[in-house]
């Protein structure tokens, strides 16, 4: 599935890969990304529905995704000015492998929790 070999791949391809992957697996931008899924929103309406986000990481986030391609921005001449953002059909693909990886997160969480307790229990019993 991933090729490991890594002679056969430069460096600098590894660290695009992995800028993408900083942004689509990123906490804020998963969550817009699925609140952007099936409609635009505004602003202030994006922000109360993304429990937890503070205005400022918010904008950045969206800052990243507009920049990235993955949303755009429109902005309707009004007093005050209508900002819009929705996704593009490149941040609408990512809608599938989000939800599978979510999904993939639910069904497993009780699975991690179990391993993160028996590893804290033994990291605690090495330390006495």
């Amino acid at each position: 599935m991933f090729d490991t070999d890594t002679a056969h791949r430069p460096t600098n391809e590894c660290l695009k890969i992995t800028e993408v992957l900083a942004r689509v697996g990123d906490k804020w931008s998963i969550l817009v990304i699925g609140r952007l899924g099936d409609r635009s929103m505004r602003f202030n309406e994006l922000r109360r529905s993304v429990e937890g986000v503070s205005q400022r990481m918010l904008t950045l986030t969206l800052r990243g995704l507009e920049r990235d391609g993955l949303i755009t921005r429109t902005v309707t001449s009004s007093i005050p000015p209508r900002v819009d953002y929705e996704l593009t059909g490149l941040g609408r693909s990512l809608l599938v492998p989000v939800e599978q990886l979510a999904r993939w997160a639910q069904e497993h969480r009780p699975t991690v929790e179990i391993a993160r307790r028996e590893f804290d229990l033994k990291m605690t019993a090495d330390t006495v």
